[in-house]
């Protein structure tokens, strides 16, 4: 074989190989692919009722630059797809999947300045006491335990979880393990979503951790407008 045809079959090759990557990046991109596979069907049946049903899977799920699109994209994408063909699928209430914060901010970034949350946004009974926190500070914290929290550590079930007892699932869980009247996840005992939905705020404000010099206490002044509270929340 010449060099000639050597070189006309390589570009061939690239430019076949353009082609199909201009075809098949667009149609993995929609999350009607990522419904394709059964694991992945509750979550995308949940997104799909979700706050964020007009924000596509790639936007929260692949971080932004080429390192990103090749690491959350690429590989994992083709690690998915190896292990669905001749592996054995994460269960559904298994699946953990990381979101990264900076993610989140590029489009809620107005929520680091903050510190109290709009009654209107709050549903009842939370309404009637309201909600003060700091988000800048709870990221700074997150950052100086290096553990990997973030955004999702408090809002984990903000797409592809059901409403605690119908409240938004954009407010993070508050005190569940607290709760008069406890509200239990759907998903199977002993599974990674269950788990994750019965994480609330007093798995740091235990009233032992620290963030500086100061302890996370589990009064309620913390987080709640202090004249109040008297009588108006229903916890233990």
């Amino acid at each position: 074989m010449s060099w000639t045809s050597r070189t006309t079959i390589a570009l061939a090759v690239m430019v076949g190989a353009v082609a199909l990557a201009g075809i098949a990046i667009p149609l993995t991109d929609h999350p009607e692919f990522c419904a394709g596979c059964h694991t992945i069907a509750p979550s995308y049946k949940s997104w799909a009722k979700s706050s964020h049903k007009d924000v596509g899977c790639v936007a929260c799920h692949v971080r932004p630059g080429f390192h990103g699109w090749l690491i959350d994209k690429v590989w994992a994408g083709a690690r998915d797809v190896a292990i669905t063909l001749v592996g054995t699928p994460t269960e559904a209430h298994n699946l953990k999947a990381t979101v990264d914060s900076g993610v989140c901010l590029s489009c809620h970034r107005h929520i680091l300045r903050v510190s109290e949350i709009a009654s209107r946004d709050l549903p009842l009974p939370v309404k009637e006491v309201g909600l003060v926190v700091s988000h800048r500070r709870h990221m700074e914290a997150f950052m100086v335990r290096g553990q990997g929290e973030g955004c999702t550590t408090c809002h984990a079930g903000v797409v592809h979880d059901e409403p605690i007892k119908g409240y938004p699932i954009v407010i993070p869980r508050g005190h569940v393990s607290a709760d008069s009247k406890p509200w239990y996840p759907s998903h199977p005992e002993g599974s990674a979503l269950r788990t994750r939905a019965l994480n609330d705020c007093f798995r740091c404000h235990d009233g032992k951790a620290q963030y500086g010099a100061t302890v996370l206490d589990r009064q309620c002044e913390t987080c709640h407008l202090s004249d109040r509270i008297s009588g108006a929340l229903l916890f233990n």
